[in-house]
């Protein structure tokens, strides 16, 4: 009788936390739309693109929401969702 307590106690532990994984999947099984993201090259940075971030402040000058340097030539290209 001693051993059935904890056996029990861990049965009904275990079956909660199953309840608990089972409802949070639940959710994650909807369908989210992903955006498109246009990219321009940036008319206003000059030189290399070294910097991420020097890249995103001038797109940000240039009325975009963030930019990043790409390609073989290291151009700064302004990206936003479209």
């Amino acid at each position: 009788m001693k051993m059935e307590r904890p056996v029990r106690l861990f049965s009904i532990v275990l079956l909660l936390v199953l309840v608990l994984l089972a409802s949070g999947e639940m959710g994650q099984n909807q369908m989210v739309a992903e955006a498109r993201t246009c990219e321009s090259q940036s008319h206003k940075f000059k030189g290399t693109c070294v910097s991420k971030s020097n890249c995103a402040h001038v797109c940000q000058t240039e009325g975009f929401p963030g930019g990043h340097c790409r390609g073989f030539r290291r151009r700064c290209f302004c990206a936003k969702n479209c």
